[in-house]
């Protein structure tokens, strides 16, 4: 449950999506969005009127700021999972792409979220250094993600994480998702 001063917050929202899960599970829209582009911002706006909008990186995003000293119960984060979904092929992906989610830890730091949520690809939980040329480093699978949820409780939060596939909760599609919720 999320109490009615608590603020819900989408980092990444792209058209939506998650913010109407949000909705269909809370009966409640996410009080704030943040996404870098123009366009999915736009489209979230048009499915989430009711949201304050922020179109501009997440680094760029205070969270003090725009929470204004209310309590965030939700925080959810779906990050850009190029660079480690098996869709991309062999071709690497900018190491500002991989670094994306750590701006949940940022978010933990700042406002102490009651919950986090982060939804990604299977393989995020192979995130590890990466190789002169850029590919990840086989041997150190798994590294950086372990990194990841020891920072999470550091910070005082319990941290599980597991596979779904959205065909078993009513979607059309056998998709396979990882959820992590400190």
């Amino acid at each position: 449950m999320i109490y009615s001063h608590e603020l819900i917050v989408d980092l990444f929202a792209g058209g939506g999506g998650a913010s109407e899960g949000i909705f269909r599970a809370l009966a409640r829209h996410p009080d704030i969005a943040v996404n870098h582009d123009e366009a999915a911002i736009r489209m979230h706006e048009a499915n989430h009127p009711q949201t304050r909008h922020f179109r501009e990186s997440v680094f760029a995003v205070d969270p003090v700021t725009v929470c204004a000293g209310r309590p965030v119960g939700l925080l959810w984060l779906s990050p850009d999972c190029r660079h480690f979904s098996r869709a991309k092929g062999s071709a690497p992906v900018s190491k500002s792409v991989r670094s994306l989610a750590w701006i949940g830890t940022e978010w933990a730091e700042a406002v102490r979220p009651r919950v986090i949520v982060l939804e990604n690809v299977p393989e995020f939980q192979t995130w590890g250094p990466l190789l002169e040329d850029g590919r990840p480093d086989p041997t150190r699978q798994g590294e950086t993600f372990a990194e990841y949820v020891e920072k999470y409780r550091t910070l005082g939060y319990s941290v599980a994480w597991r596979e779904l596939v959205a065909a078993d909760y009513g979607a059309p599609t056998t998709r396979r998702r990882l959820f992590l919720v400190a």
